[in-house]
């Protein structure tokens, strides 16, 4: 450390801590969900504050260190860690403040969506959150949000009230309707692009402790039949009514028939949002549809929201995919069931190749609103590669290419930022608004500090001070 200026004046600073690479527990510090990304940042801080934040900030600009962000480290690209820089993790901003009679919750920016759902159903309320419980609040935030409730809710960045920012020149600033309004647009959609967000207010709203939610499977020779029988009936129900179809490896647990225990199968997750006595109606012809496996049935909502938990183990290798559908044709399905089916084996039993039913909670919100883009989109088409030999890495990348550009004659043209890989990142917001959100980079992060990320890139030279 001796070439980085200034490493024991921001230890003796920090509340937090600072990891070095020679320092115990360096190794688990710098490990993130993806295993592609095994990267050795020169310096961690751990912050336990936002003034911890700022300093980290302070000393990364000083010494012209690359930042990387990090809320839970589900960055699928990576880009929750970086070689040779400075990972600011958040991991220690866990403070979660709920008022149940406003109906609002505070949450610091290392805040997991599990830790911040057993917060809020100490009340019956919830906002729409990440469906893998271990997901940081930061980056899905910023980047939109789709949560199994935003059928009903909306987006995550929706739901978002305000939040307390750190910028790129170390000024710690509120954003919301109010104050900096035009930052608060940015960061609901725009990624990590414009600071550092160190707590989100969210709206909360009515659900739980109990929801009639769960997992249906069926053979997968039955796909042609059922999956347009879903899509048929999911296009009129009401916004109630969250739900993905998938195809997947039918795991080895005591609920799945021998037979199709280790199999390619079809799989259907389903959640009313609102009371379970009035859902049972509306969930009813999906049952009807004859699963072999059936466990939609009362649970409680944070058994629902860790339903998948156990598919998305960190450690593995992994390449995901968000891509807009406008309408779900009977030819999108027929290629969606044949390339799905073959890649879902291919990797290891925890891929699953998913289309999400959007809903109406997510158009409802005006598309000028946010920066979040394409709310017109009828279905989300996400598939999830995973596996465990760096040695396919090239052959199942490949392969999950393919696979969506088969969709894409299906597909709006539009990416979910989330989920996008750097080349698409125009294509997760459109000629206009992206062009809104350089004009917004240049004022807040002219120099791109900030650039570890989905990143938009400033015009050189056209930056201006952000206000005061």
């Amino acid at each position: 450390m001796s070439d980085i200026g200034g490493v024991a004046v921001l230890k003796g600073t920090l509340e937090g801590q600072v990891i070095l690479p020679d320092d115990r527990g360096y190794d688990d510090a710098r490990q993130v969900f993806n295993a592609m990304h095994d990267k050795r940042p020169a310096l961690i801080a751990r912050c336990a504050s936002t003034a911890d934040v700022v300093a980290a900030v302070n000393f990364a600009r000083g010494n012209a260190l690359e930042i990387a962000v990090r809320s839970g480290g589900h960055s699928v690209a990576g880009l929750s860690v970086c070689d040779g820089g400075i990972l600011i993790d958040l991991a220690g901003l866990k403070k979660i403040e709920v008022d149940p009679k406003a109906r609002t919750a505070r949450a610091g920016g290392g805040v997991l969506w599990g830790e911040f759902d057993a917060a809020t159903q100490q009340h019956a309320l919830h906002t729409p959150g990440g469906r893998v419980t271990t997901t940081g609040v930061g980056g899905f935030t910023t980047g939109g949000g789709y949560g199994w409730t935003s059928s009903k809710y909306g987006l995550t960045c929706d739901n978002l009230i305000a939040a307390e920012v750190v910028l790129a020149d170390g000024r710690i600033v509120r954003a919301s309707e109010r104050e900096h309004e035009d930052l608060f647009w940015g960061i609901r959609g725009g990624g990590g692009n414009f600071g550092i967000v160190t707590e989100f207010e969210y709206r909360l709203h009515p659900l739980g402790p109990i929801v009639l939610a769960g997992l249906a499977l069926w053979p997968i020779d039955r796909a042609s039949e059922v999956v347009p029988a879903w899509r048929d009936y999911v296009d009129g129900a009401p916004d109630e009514l969250s739900t993905a179809c998938a195809i997947l490896t039918a795991p080895p647990a005591e609920f799945v028939p021998d037979h199709l225990k280790g199999q390619v199968a079809l799989g259907m997750v389903v959640m009313y949002v609102g009371d379970p006595e009035a859902g049972a109606s509306v969930i009813k012809p999906l049952k009807a549809l004859g699963p072999v496996v059936d466990l939609i049935q009362p649970m409680p909502y944070t058994a629902f929201q860790a339903l998948i938990d156990p598919t998305a183990p960190k450690g593995h290798r992994s390449y995901w995919r968000g891509e807009y559908l406008k309408g779900l044709s009977d030819g999108a399905i027929a290629i969606f069931i044949r390339d799905a089916a073959g890649l879902a084996a291919a990797g290891t039993p925890f891929s699953q190749m998913i289309i999400f039913r959007i809903g109406q909670g997510v158009a409802a919100v005006a598309d000028d609103a946010t920066a979040f883009s394409h709310r017109d989109a009828d279905y989300l088409f996400h598939p999830i590669t995973m596996w465990q030999h760096p040695t396919d890495d090239e052959r199942l990348i490949a392969a999950s290419r393919e696979f969506c550009e088969a969709m894409r004659p299906f597909s709006t043209g539009g990416a979910y930022l989330n989920f996008t890989p750097e080349d698409r990142v125009r294509d997760a917001f459109g000629a206009v608004k992206y062009e809104r959100l350089v004009a917004l980079k240049n004022r807040y992060d002219p120099n791109n500090l900030f650039r570890l990320n989905q990143n938009i890139k400033p015009v050189p030279g056209a930056g201006q001070p952000a206000l005061a």
